[in-house]
């Protein structure tokens, strides 16, 4: 069942541990250690987590990061390479694989990506189309910030759409590379952008994701 967040968790350690703490990544103002703090913290530290997403426990997960950025960098790999602990709900199988298949995934490209020598990595069929279905239920969450009508589109012709609206922007892709769009990650994806310019413009610098 956790094929997919297994994997990408694994790979995701080795991207961190080869590039060392202080290496650029993807998310603003954070260096590698900082994306590490965040992936340990999310797993083993509910209590705080929720401070990504609700401003009450903001400062609890501050503490929670600076805590975590300040333990030695090879912890922090280890902590992510064993997973989270046996009470925690993402050492459910399940669980882990519907919260951390895309999670590790996008940041797995948040590291490889601000590296200057990043090469372009082949997904296997299985892992995009699973990529493409949880991104048809994520869509309308992802784009719920568009300022723009916002339409996914793989290049086998399937659609999904992540904001209503006019104008319409059409964002052609694999679903790998939808994925980082959809997540913030728009002048990293590769895609394809079809629309009225203006739209476009204002598309590409949207406050896109969860």
């Amino acid at each position: 069942m956790s094929m997919h967040a297994k994997r990408e968790r694994l790979l995701l350690a080795d991207l961190l541990e080869a590039a060392g703490p202080s290496a650029p990544t993807l998310c603003e103002g954070w260096l590698t250690r900082d994306l590490a703090a965040h992936v340990v913290v999310r797993e083993r530290r509910p209590d705080a987590a929720g401070g990504l997403l609700l401003n009450v426990l903001k400062e609890r997960l501050d503490r929670a990061m600076a805590e975590y950025t300040a333990k030695p960098y090879e912890e922090l790999i280890q902590l992510i390479r064993t997973g989270p602990p046996k009470l925690s709900p993402y050492a459910l199988k399940q669980i882990d694989e519907a919260a951390n298949a895309v999670e590790f995934y996008v940041h797995a490209e948040d590291v490889r990506r601000a590296q200057p020598d990043w090469s372009p990595r082949e997904l296997d069929p299985v892992f995009s189309d699973a990529l493409w279905s949880r991104l048809e239920r994520l869509a309308r969450l992802t784009g719920r910030r568009s300022p723009v009508g916002l339409v996914l589109r793989r290049p086998n012709g399937q659609t999904a759409v992540a904001h209503k609206g006019t104008p319409v922007v059409t964002v052609t892709g694999e679903p790998g590379e939808l994925t980082l769009f959809c997540f913030g990650r728009q002048s990293e994806a590769t895609v394809e952008l079809d629309g009225e310019k203006e739209a476009v413009a204002q598309l590409t610098t949207a406050r896109l994701g969860i």
